[in-house]
């Protein structure tokens, strides 16, 4: 790509779109849906499964100025234990309704750092786990890890509770870069934390870069990209730095003045996937990477990759349930956000007997034809209309409306067109999204809202939660693999309370209580 055309690309196609994720986005969710229509959707599932779950930890050892996650640092461990107690108590809630023994694929922890739950609590919520669901022996049950501060044991942990993957956050190693963003990890801290997971049995391995922090460079995380892969982990996830200090404060004390522009974020992206690429990784949807033979890589080439809130993954389920603060949960009738902070979670959980549920969506027959279509451009780089087969009692529109907006697609080398069906090329990777957004008929309607509403204009979205940026502002959208928060972004850019199930009652208060935990962010949705 000459620079000119990168200049002209970045013209045409900058701005803030969802990271898609889910379709209707979080930025479509309301409180029109609260816990007691949840409760339907969770008692219509199919009884056998199955479905995947999600815990979500909003607690950190220290904060990253970088960071855009429904996150904060919780001291004391009895906050940490009473957490835990409260997850225990959704699950068991929301087992009630499913009906005890439906099948279990996939298991992810995310934050925040999971590993800040005490071990006596994360294995109470395993066992919890395996008695109100069943988990396959083949299931993939993974956990977010902060190299920094993995408490010595832990891998040992994982392995006997039969975690099988990891994923580790590196983001940059160039000392300058990590001074800008308050996180200092050494190659070799990262390259320890593997050792102890892989010695513990757990075979796969995936670490998260970010490009367009301050003061990088192509050269800088050309440089970073290469001793990652050196270290050789499974899967990469690259993400754009979202910088949006309107929404974290934190990020406030980051030097704005060096973040790089939208042309240079381009190229960074550009010389990480050539660095990963020359080191044998392949290509997988927007931002990933992963080894020839790994399951994400397979699932790539045989066209059953999906995405869901943690990103893309091999997991086919439909059902997603999230647990703890600001989890979101997916259901074929739509979708669900928990309260996002820790104490108003632990109130909400305390105050009645009912799903902590704040706001979500649910989700038309038009939803589910247009989310598909937008899963398949996300996850194979473009789809076939022709082979899309509409919801029961629907007919299949003509999308000529959408064929004609993808012109300039393909005038641009971004996309081929042939009939109907939709290839976006390599040189299109970084413009997916754009491709994607073709086909979303709420978008429109949410910047209307937010014009008239006086608003910045930013598209807001949720992994399950938090801002990123595209190619010229800030946007929401998943994070690599947690739910809420986000720091990555795009390449340019009074019912009586419950006592919880193993637990003593009140262990709510210790997670509410302000001498144990004084909530700092919400999540950035």
């Amino acid at each position: 790509m000459s620079a000119v055309s990168l200049h002209d690309l970045v013209l045409r196609y900058g701005g803030n779109l969802p990271r898609y994720t889910s379709y209707p986005t979080a930025a479509s969710f309301t409180d029109a849906v609260g816990p007691a229509q949840v409760e339907g959707w969770l008692k219509d599932l199919p009884s056998r499964g199955p479905v995947s779950l999600y815990f979500h930890v909003p607690f950190c050892d220290e904060l990253c100025r970088f960071c855009g996650c429904n996150t904060s640092v919780m001291r004391h461990d009895e906050g940490r234990q009473a957490y835990g107690d409260l997850l225990r108590e959704e699950m068991r809630r929301v087992a009630a309704l499913t009906g005890q023994g439906v099948a279990v694929g996939h298991v992810q922890f995310g934050g925040g750092t999971p590993t800040t739950l005490p071990p006596a609590a994360l294995r109470h919520i395993m066992r919890a786990a395996r008695r109100f669901f069943q988990i396959g022996a083949d299931a993939e049950l993974a956990m977010e890890l902060d190299p920094r501060h993995l408490p010595p044991d832990y891998p040992r942990l994982l392995g006997e509770l039969g975690f099988n993957r990891v994923s580790l956050g590196v983001q940059d190693l160039d000392p300058k870069v990590q001074d800008a963003c308050g996180r200092h990890q050494s190659l070799e801290q990262t390259r320890s934390c593997m050792t102890l997971a892989r010695g513990a049995g757990i075979a796969g391995v995936n670490i998260d870069l970010i490009y367009g922090l301050p003061y990088q460079t192509a050269e800088s995380v050309g440089l970073t990209a290469a001793r990652i892969a050196d270290l050789g982990p499974d899967r990469l996830a690259v993400f754009g730095y979202a910088h949006v200090p309107w929404k974290q404060k934190r990020q406030r004390t980051m030097p704005a003045d060096a973040l790089p522009g939208s042309m240079m974020r381009l190229e960074q992206r550009a010389r990480i996937d050539r660095v990963l690429c020359e080191a044998g990784y392949v290509a997988v949807g927007l931002d990933h990477y992963a080894r020839p033979d790994d399951a994400l890589a397979r699932a790539a080439r045989a066209g059953t990759l999906h995405r869901n809130f943690q990103g893309y993954t091999t997991d086919s389920c439909d059902v997603l349930l999230g647990m703890g603060a600001s989890a979101i949960s997916m259901l074929p009738q739509g979708f669900a956000q928990n309260v996002t902070s820790p104490s108003a979670y632990a109130r909400a959980m305390a105050g009645h007997a009912a799903l902590p549920v704040a706001r979500g969506i649910a989700r038309t027959p038009t939803d589910r034809l247009r989310g598909g279509i937008i899963e398949r451009i996300m996850c194979d780089m473009g789809v076939d209309l022709d082979g899309v087969v509409p919801p029961a009692g629907m007919e299949l529109p003509d999308f000529t409306a959408e064929l004609h907006a993808l012109a300039p697609f393909v005038q641009d080398g971004l996309v081929v067109l042939e009939g109907r069906r939709i290839r976006v090329t390599d040189l299109g990777r970084p413009f997916l999204r754009n491709v994607a957004a073709v086909f979303d008929t709420h978008r429109a309607g949410l910047m209307a809202q937010a014009e008239r509403a006086g608003g910045q204009g930013h598209s807001r979205d949720s992994r399950q939660n938090g801002a990123r940026r595209g190619l010229s502002g800030g946007q929401s959208g998943d994070q690599p693999h947690g739910q809420s928060g986000g720091q990555p972004g795009g390449p340019l850019s009074g019912a009586r309370a419950v006592p919880p199930v193993d637990g003593p009652a009140g262990t709510a208060d210790a997670v509410a209580d302000q001498g144990a935990f004084t909530p700092r962010f919400s999540s950035t949705l």
